[in-house]
């Protein structure tokens, strides 16, 4: 799609040091829950890749991310409502695949939970029968954005399950033990990561030594910047 115009409606914090902005959508503009967007801030110089958290029947955009002291950043913080950005896109195969027999297991390491927001909003929307199970990684519960929207979607869908854990407050990390925990059978899934590369990784190495094809397991890894 060609690059659009879109104005931010407002800003909010959903966590402790993150952000979510929303934009205004154009018309044309569709999407599939999981992909994502190349925003420009309004002078053109510069560009940073963002996966949309709302879902396809919404009619705002919503990006979130963790605010680090970065000239993007803070003039991202900055924007007044009403200022424009260019909105390049969308991008990116990381969508649900179409067989709800088949159960989708997410895997979400801090701000790495946007795609899978958008995809379990999109879901309950559409009453797609997919059984999903969502492993969701934070250091403390005050850093977990979306924390109690998830709680409320995990009671609202009957197929859609949550497990928290927070590394800091005695966790356990996302790894072989706690998949195995939630997850009867590790080779029925597809397996979708967002989060730090590091942990996507680990998770992808994992998932390997398990016997996970690769063509099983989706990935978007999330840098700072």
């Amino acid at each position: 799609m060609a690059e659009s115009r879109a104005a931010l409606v407002r800003q909010e914090e959903v966590a402790a040091g993150t952000l979510a902005f929303h934009f205004t959508r154009a018309r044309a503009f569709d999407f599939q829950a999981g992909q994502n967007i190349l925003l420009t801030l309004g002078d053109g110089s510069e560009s940073r890749v963002f996966t949309i958290a709302s879902a396809p029947h919404e009619p705002e955009l919503m990006v979130a991310t963790r605010m680090r002291d970065s000239t993007f950043k803070n003039r991202l913080k900055a924007l007044a409502p009403g200022a424009t950005v260019a909105i390049d896109g969308p991008n990116g195969m990381m969508v649900l695949h179409d067989d709800a027999s088949r159960p989708a297991v997410f895997v979400a390491g801090g701000i790495g939970i946007t795609p899978f927001l958008s995809m379990l909003r999109d879901a309950r929307h559409r009453r797609l029968g997919h059984r999903i199970t969502l492993f969701y990684s934070n250091r403390r519960a005050s850093g977990a954005a979306f924390l109690a929207e998830l709680q409320a979607l995990e009671k609202a869908h009957a197929g859609f399950r949550l497990v928290s854990t927070l590394t800091e407050e005695g966790g356990q990390p996302i790894g072989d033990a706690l998949l195995r925990r939630h997850v009867a059978d590790l080779k029925e899934p597809a397996y979708y990561l967002a989060g730090p590369p590091g942990m996507t990784m680990d998770i992808q190495g994992m998932l390997a030594d398990s016997g996970i094809a690769p063509d099983d397991v989706h990935c978007e890894e999330f840098y700072g910047y």
